[in-house]
């Protein structure tokens, strides 16, 4: 009987059970999920090689971008195998190791990303807010360091984590009604008291979010200052424009974000696939997004030769994210801000009538 008790509190294996109450359509809901890998994957590679290989784009906010490629082919990577293995073969179990180690890096590179966007935020600042001086105060030091200090503050935030799930007793079961181990999904198996794990939880989220939606509000409230000071109307387009993708770029990481954050914990009457639904979207679309963004705003191709291994090449165009490389219209820039802006906001209407 103690054994019994002690396997049931301390469990070797969690098993994660996908959608609940969508069982049955779970094979149908793979195969936009395994759609969003693909377009994850490519996108992202797609990012990482033509800044690597073209020496025009070797700059900080093209350094920043990479970041967030990098960032968003790991933490995708890190959830979406499982969950596709949860929704084709039903192959939801997994070890209590693994499970820790996968909620430990899916918020740890989202606190990253968040560190990324913060960067790219002060970026635009600088270039807008004191152009002479970019060039001496963004350097590939600096760039260098900013990018550790997310990854640092990322591993640290999180490093707690997996200790304080492992001195919980798990009484209630095994099974995550979940797609991946998330950490409140996991807390609320534990029985006896989870006010440090609740605490702490909250206490990184707004740290994280908070403290860089502030500076990030903060930044652009000075870039904006900076930007109705200039007389020339062209040149308020101009540098409101190389603002757009960012500003795109936060409101799609940002807004599936807060809305699992703030239904997760205070949600109550929300059902429980509307909050694995909005913890998926928090997941899969910005890594999606991020590089269509980047490529829709600034309109920019690159006509660059790939050559492959095994003497393959081919003469394309690379579609690409940067400020820098042209100098698109008015007008198309304006079509492309307007149509990014009417999707944003059809994607966050659907999220409200799910709340309701």
């Amino acid at each position: 009987m103690a054994a019994a008790n002690l396997s049931l509190s301390n469990p070797t294996t969690f098993l994660l059970l996908g959608i609940p109450g969508l069982e049955e359509a779970h094979s149908w809901i793979s195969v936009p999920v395994c759609l969003m890998y693909v377009v994850i994957f490519l996108g992202n590679c797609t990012i990482l090689l033509v800044i690597a290989t073209e020496p025009a784009l070797h700059r900080p906010m093209c350094y920043f971008l990479c970041m967030l490629a990098a960032i968003d082919l790991a933490a995708s990577s890190s959830a979406l195998p499982k969950m596709l293995g949860i929704f084709w073969l039903q192959a939801g179990e997994i070890h209590v190791s693994a499970c820790l180690a996968q909620m430990f890096f899916i918020h740890a590179l989202s606190m990253m990303e968040s560190a990324v966007l913060l960067a790219m935020a002060l970026d635009r600042y600088v270039a807008i807010c004191f152009p002479l001086r970019y060039n001496s105060i963004f350097t590939g030091p600096l760039v260098a360091k900013m990018g550790l200090a997310a990854m640092v503050r990322g591993t640290l935030l999180m490093t707690p984590c997996p200790f304080l799930i492992k001195r919980l007793s798990f009484c209630r079961g095994n099974a995550i009604p979940h797609t991946y181990c998330e950490h409140m999904a996991v807390v609320k198996l534990a029985c006896g008291d989870t006010t440090i794990n609740r605490v702490y939880g909250l206490s990184v989220a707004l740290i994280v979010i908070g403290g860089d939606l502030l500076l990030i509000g903060l930044s652009y409230s000075l870039i904006i200052h900076a930007v109705l000071c200039l007389t020339s109307r062209e040149a308020r387009h101009k540098a409101l424009g190389t603002c757009s993708s960012h500003v795109c770029v936060i409101l799609i990481s940002y807004t599936p974000a807060l809305f699992s954050f703030f239904t997760h914990r205070f949600g109550h009457n929300v059902p429980p696939h509307i909050h694995i639904i909005l913890a998926n979207l928090y997941l899969l679309f910005p890594p999606m997004l991020n590089p269509i963004v980047y490529g829709a705003i600034e309109g920019t191709y690159i006509d660059k030769k790939c050559t492959f291994t095994g003497n393959v090449s081919t003469r394309g165009h690379i579609l690409l994210a940067s400020t820098w490389a042209s100098k698109p219209t008015k007008e198309a820039t304006d079509k492309n801000t307007l149509s990014l802006v009417m999707g944003l906001f059809v994607v966050a209407s659907c999220q409200v009538q799910l709340l309701r």
